[in-house]
């Protein structure tokens, strides 16, 4: 029997549920799972991760993993949320990256954005995007916007190591997603500017955030002029003052942060997390969470507000009414 003759021979619901099953339709009445709930609902949860703690796996890994074997050295921070080995927050991933002295991270470009905060680094780290040269600087932030070559370099005596950011959940889950290796392994180097609009250098950071107006927390902000080229991300650098509280605060963005100064606490719903330099905490979406300063505190924010205000997503609090 065709479906058209099986659904008229049906003597109740119980024989029509198989017939739908075939034919690719799911009952409105009949769900496996619901399809909407109350407000935001998320098995991901904040989660806190120690930047020695990584530095160590990364430098035993160093051992056997150089980056002839692995194109880049990297430990991604993920979330145990199923058999998710990746995502840190549903549409962010976060990564500690290492490169030794005279190693070169080879060319290549993906769809998804891409941005570094250089946490430890010696003369002669650079990275490459589409030709220009950029230096790589303990606190700067360089942008990898989708679809740029880009590249690693450490010509120094140091061991570096770095925060990557990436929207590739984002990509993951929407499919655009393209990957290429550069034909000849090596980019050309055909600018060493001394200023560039995917480079944000420490000293400008600091000075950005002398000058900016503190809000009734004492708590200082500066957001980085990134919006032409991250579409998907908003990227903030936060001073906090010792004792200076941020929070409780929820949304629908989620949030990764990462330490750049001092030590605090991080803390959302009974967890609580001890932070300092280097390390990375993460807060999903509608997680209320709260940030205080043991002592003075520079925070780096990256968040996936603009693409929920791009698609009208973006909630503060729940619907009244």
């Amino acid at each position: 029997m065709n479906t058209t003759e099986k659904i008229n021979a049906a003597k109740g619901l119980d024989d029509l549920y198989p017939v739908f099953d075939e034919a690719r339709y799911t009952a409105g009445w009949h769900k496996k799972r619901r399809s909407l709930w109350k407000e935001p609902a998320t098995e991901f949860t904040p989660r806190h991760w120690s930047y020695a703690e990584a530095y160590a796996a990364l430098e035993k890994a160093s051992q056997w993993i150089d980056t002839e074997l692995a194109e880049r050295r990297n430990l991604l921070m993920f979330n145990p949320v199923g058999d998710n080995d990746y995502d840190t927050v549903r549409t962010l991933v976060s990564a500690y990256q290492m490169i030794k002295p005279n190693e070169h991270a080879r060319a290549h470009r993906h769809t998804p954005n891409a941005l570094r905060l250089v946490l430890d680094a010696g003369p002669g780290l650079f990275t490459v995007v589409n030709g220009v040269k950029i230096p790589m600087i303990p606190g700067d932030v360089l942008l990898t916007p989708g679809g740029c070559w880009h590249s690693h370099y450490n010509e120094g005596a140091d061991t570096a190591c770095w925060i990557d950011f990436l929207d590739v959940p984002l990509v993951h889950r929407l499919e655009p997603m393209f990957y290429d290796e550069h034909p000849d392994v090596y980019q050309t180097v055909a600018e060493e500017p001394v200023a560039h609009p995917y480079w944000f250098k420490r000293a400008d950071i600091d000075a950005a955030l002398d000058k900016a107006a503190p809000d009734e927390n004492g708590v200082c902000r500066q957001l980085l002029a990134s919006a032409e080229h991250m579409l998907t991300m908003d990227l903030t650098c936060i001073r906090m003052p010792a004792g200076a509280r941020i929070g409780p605060q929820r949304d629908t963005a989620s949030r990764i942060f990462a330490v750049t100064k001092g030590a605090g606490t991080f803390s959302s719903g009974d967890q609580s997390f001890a932070f300092k330099r280097g390390d990375v905490f993460a807060a999903p979406g509608w997680a209320r969470h709260e940030i205080t300063a043991a002592e003075e505190c520079d925070l780096f924010e990256v968040n996936d507000r603009p693409a929920l205000d791009k698609l009208g997503f973006y909630i503060r609090e729940a619907w009244e009414g």
